[in-house]
C-alpha cells in the first residue's frame, strides 16, 4: 500500500500587518506568507520525511506561483495544484491589536472554484491517506460539493480519511448552524477527526470532553483527537480515552501548531497503519505530535517553524 498522503483544500496568501496595535484601515506594512491549513499539514509531513501531495486551486498569477514554489521548496508534490486563469489567488489580511482583537479581511478567490473535472483521480486513488482540513471548503459551492465527493470516493475505496473542520468565526459569522451541519457530515465519513476543545463544544453543544468525543464516535469517527493547547491532547478510539500531555515551551507564535500536529500524526499513521488501533501505540503517536505542535509555537510563521526529526 502507498504510504503517501494527500491534503485537499485551500492554498492562500496571508498578509500580516506588522504595524503594532493597528487596524487594517490604518496599517501600512504587511508581510506576505504562504497560508492554508492543508498546505501547512503537507509541509509538516514532507519536513518529517513523508510523501505529501497537495490538491487545490490558486490563481495563475504571481501570488499563485509564489505559493506553488513555497510548497515545491518544502518538498511537497504540487502536481495536483490547479492554476486558475479566471479567478485570482485567495488573499487574507490580518492585523492584531493590543486588546487581542483581530482585524480580518478575506478576499476569496481561486480556491473556491475547484471542480471534479480538474482532479486527477488516478493520483488520488493511489494515495493511502486522504486529509480534509480546509477552513474554506465547507463555505459554498462548487468547492464544497467537490470536497465531499472526493471524501466519499476515498471512503468507498477503503482509504483512511482524516478530517479537521477548522472552524474560523471570521469566515462563518452568522452561518454557524451551517458549519455545524457540514462538519457533522465530514465527521460521519472520517476515520480520524481532529478538533480543538472549542470546536468540539461548537459542533456538539457539549462541554464535557468525554461526552462530546463520544458524540463524534456515534456520528462515525473512529479516532478523535481534541487539542487542549499547552495541556496536551485528549485522544479517544471509542473504547479508551486519555489526555496525552504536551511539552512545556515558551510560545511565541501558535500559527500553524494545530496543522503541524495533524501532519505529524498522519506521517506516523502512514508508517504504522493499521497499528494505530492499538491505544498504547496511539498514545505514543499523539505524544510525538504534541511535541511537533509545541515546537512550532517557539518560532514565527507556520511552514518556516516546522521542526525536523532531528530537532524533535
Amino acid at each position: 500500500m502507498s504510504s503517501s498522503i494527500v491534503c485537499v483544500g485551500e492554498l492562500l496568501i496571508d498578509f500580516f500587518c506588522t504595524d503594532v496595535d493597528i487596524n487594517l484601515m490604518e496599517g501600512t506594512n504587511f508581510q506576505k506568507q504562504a497560508g492554508g491549513a492543508p498546505a501547512n499539514v503537507c509541509a509538516t509531513i514532507a519536513k518529517l520525511g513523508g510523501t505529501a501531495l497537495f490538491c487545490g486551486k490558486v490563481g495563475n498569477d504571481p501570488f499563485g506561483h509564489f505559493l506553488k514554489k513555497a510548497l515545491d521548496d518544502a518538498q511537497v508534490n504540487t502536481s495536483m495544484v490547479v492554476l486558475d486563469d479566471v479567478h485570482p489567488t485567495t488573499l487574507a489580511f490580518v492585523s492584531l491589536q493590543a486588546n487581542g482583537e483581530r482585524d480580518f479581511v478575506f478576499n476569496r478567490g481561486a480556491d473556491a472554484f475547484l471542480v471534479e473535472e480538474e482532479l486527477d483521480y488516478d493520483k488520488l486513488n493511489n494515495v493511502a491517506i486522504h486529509h480534509f482540513g480546509s477552513a474554506t471548503a465547507l463555505l459554498n459551492d462548487p468547492f464544497q460539493t467537490t470536497y465531499f465527493n472526493v471524501m466519499r470516493n476515498a471512503k468507498n475505496r477503503g482509504k483512511f480519511i482524516s478530517f479537521d473542520p477548522n472552524f474560523r468565526i471570521d469566515l462563518w459569522k452568522n452561518r454557524v448552524p451551517d458549519f455545524i451541519k457540514l462538519a457533522k457530515k465530514g465527521i460521519a465519513i472520517a476515520d480520524f477527526v481532529k478538533v480543538s476543545d472549542e470546536e468540539l463544544q461548537i459542533i456538539t453543544g457539549i462541554s464535557d470532553l468525554a461526552e462530546g468525543t463520544q458524540a463524534f464516535h456515534q456520528l462515525g469517527a473512529k479516532i478523535v483527537a481534541v487539542t487542549l493547547g499547552s495541556e496536551g491532547t485528549y485522544i479517544s478510539n471509542g473504547q479508551k480515552s486519555e489526555i496525552v500531555p504536551s511539552v512545556k515551551v515558551k510560545s511565541i507564535d501558535s500559527t500553524g501548531a494545530g496543522d503541524a500536529f495533524v501532519g505529524a500524526t498522519l506521517f506516523q499513521f502512514a508508517n504504522v497503519n493499521p497499528a494505530f488501533e492499538d491505544f498504547e501505540v496511539l498514545k505514543k503517536i499523539i505524544s510525538f505530535s504534541n511535541k511537533v505542535g509545541a515546537l512550532v509555537c517557539t518560532k514565527v510563521g507556520a511552514i518556516s517553524a516546522i521542526p525536523t526529526l532531528e530537532e524533535i
